[in-house]
């Protein structure tokens, strides 16, 4: 799993395509790994969370960790 992982680095740039928005899928980086979050993200929003980008803090202060192991891990963010 890890040499998959290794194959797809996201910058910010990157990340921010992956908006959810016009047919593309939601992306969201936590702690270093990019996740599809697109069952969770409606048109690229969750609560008040955008899709396409590096959500660690905020994910962290309202979520346990378990929460987003549940997605499929895309790539790597590399900010």
């Amino acid at each position: 799993m890890k040499d998959k992982i290794k194959h797809k680095v996201f910058t910010a740039e990157t990340l921010s395509l992956y908006n959810g928005q016009n047919g593309q899928p939601a992306y969201v980086a936590i702690d270093g790994l990019v996740y599809d979050v697109s069952t969770a993200f409606i048109e690229g929003a969750h609560i008040n969370h955008q899709a396409g980008m590096d959500l660690s803090e905020d994910f962290h202060s309202i979520h346990a960790i378990e929460i987003i192991k549940k997605y499929p891990i895309m790539g790597i963010y590399k900010s």
